[in-house]
């Protein structure tokens, strides 16, 4: 990166720091016009917002309304529905020794944030945390992915239209850019990426003391029992499995499948995946060709090791397209039981006892989401109890990231913290501990030096009674 880029950014983040400060004490309806001025650009904007997401990935219109345009309004009238309730202080219990005294809790902006969004929901994953960062009364600069450059652009032309620079800016470029904004002392950073990037800014963040949100993600096992009904796990697998061609955090996957059930499973996948995405006007592309290969790596090497290939494996390097793919008889030692596929590749592995599926998941690291198809009770209470997921489907896929009043985030390897609705608000704020105490004589004041007998009796009145 060139002195004067460097300099530009660093100018910004001044900028950003400064108007945090004012920002502290912005109105309930300064924060409302942002959102609402938010949502009419998105709406009058809405055929943009298609073709640029469609340049980056020729993503179906419908589509993009589905999983970029929908999931940001419906956060952003969350939002804007429930900001006077969040903003209030929340007042909390006394005990005795607290009687007389005022406590509550008050959520005040955390200041300076960057969000660093990534390719595959290009608009989304800026745009929500962009959302609950302007509710909580913060300045940002966001940085998206330059692998999605026509939606980066557009996000940066909204921004610069809506916001003055020092509230929302945008830095557009690539690595280097992302690793000089990483250097500055944010003092709130969300990121939605891989693992292994998210330990890269977890480090950075720590240098700085900044506290962060990592969106990240990991293997989500979907687990099918001979309870189920193969029809419809099939049909919201698929749905699942091939929105954005795989490429979704929260996607399933690989499939844990009782042995009894496998067969018929295996047929209704692909009668539901070819009445769902047969067509290029139904299906997503692949990001890039670096991307495009690696899957088509990964498939060949689950071939390599055993694996059989039960339907789709085409692959059109030219249009980066990739159709939906089901391997069964896949080796654990394989590639694609190691990596997050990230890709419209499944693996299917059958079992014949709950035991093992506990087991295979626990020896992984903890998902991000989590799938069961079942009608036994006991089964789905036992993987509720006995897994560990930052998200958890029961009869149902990817739908859980939608739900407004859900806290959507990993755990450990998959993610830290939540986002979405109050819990993205929280992301956000710094929940500053507030006691007011009365004037002149109070109880904690018997426990003042200098010591004696009865104040001795107090102490050890309080240790065994309160």
């Amino acid at each position: 990166m060139d002195t004067l880029a460097q300099s530009r950014i660093r100018e910004l983040f001044e900028n950003c720091k400064k108007r945090s400060v004012e920002l502290r004490t912005s109105t309930l309806a300064h924060r409302k016009s942002n959102l609402k001025n938010l949502e009419n650009w998105i709406l009058k904007n809405r055929a943009e917002i298609h073709m640029a997401v469609y340049r980056d990935l020729q993503k179906p219109t419908q589509e993009t309304d589905v999983t970029e345009v929908f999931v940001v309004l419906s956060e952003i009238r969350k939002a804007r529905r429930s900001l006077r309730s969040w903003m209030l202080p929340e007042r909390v219990g006394n005990s005795l020794v607290f009687i007389g005294t005022k406590a509550e809790t008050y959520p005040e902006p955390k200041g300076a944030c960057l969000i660093i969004s990534p390719w595959n929901f290009p608009f989304q994953l800026a745009i929500g945390p962009l959302v609950s960062a302007l509710a909580a009364g913060n300045s940002v600069i966001i940085k998206p992915s330059e692998y999605s450059e026509h939606t980066s652009n557009l996000i940066k032309k909204m921004c610069d239209e809506l916001f003055d620079t020092d509230e929302v800016g945008v830095v557009t470029g690539a690595v280097e850019e992302s690793q000089e904004l990483l250097s500055l002392p944010f003092d709130h950073i969300f990121f939605t990426g891989s693992p292994a990037v998210g330990k890269i800014v977890m480090a950075a963040a720590a240098k700085n003391l900044a506290s962060v949100t990592l969106e990240l993600g990991g293997k989500s096992p979907t687990i099918v029992d001979e309870t189920a009904n193969i029809k419809d796990a099939a049909t919201k697998i698929s749905w699942g499995k091939w929105l954005n061609a795989g490429q979704v955090c929260i996607a399933p996957d690989y499939l844990l499948v009782h042995e009894k059930v496998k067969q018929e499973l295996i047929e209704e996948l692909v009668v539901q995946s070819t009445k769902l995405y047969e067509g290029e006007e139904n299906y997503a592309a692949i990001i890039s060709r670096e991307h495009h290969n690696r899957i088509n790596d990964l498939m060949a090497d689950a071939i390599q090791k055993g694996a059989d290939l039960e339907f789709g494996g085409k692959s059109d390097r030219t249009n980066l397209r990739f159709t939906p793919t089901l391997l069964s008889n896949v080796s654990t030692s394989s590639r694609i039981m190691e990596e997050e596929i990230f890709g419209p590749i499944l693996p299917l592995i059958t079992f014949q006892s709950l035991d093992e599926v506990v087991d295979i998941i626990n020896q992984k690291e903890k998902a991000l989401a989590l799938y069961i198809f079942s009608k036994s009770k006991r089964n789905i209470k036992r993987i509720k109890k006995e897994t560990s997921s930052g998200m958890m489907g029961i009869n149902e896929t990817i739908l859980q990231f939608i739900h407004p009043n859900l806290p959507i985030g990993g755990v450990n390897n998959s993610g830290i913290g939540k986002a979405h609705g109050y819990d993205g608000f929280l992301a956000f704020s710094n929940r500053k501990a507030v006691l007011k105490q009365r004037i002149g004589f109070t109880i904690p004041k018997l426990i003042y030096p200098p010591f004696n007998r009865f104040k001795d009796f107090i102490i050890d009145f309080m240790i065994k009674y309160f």
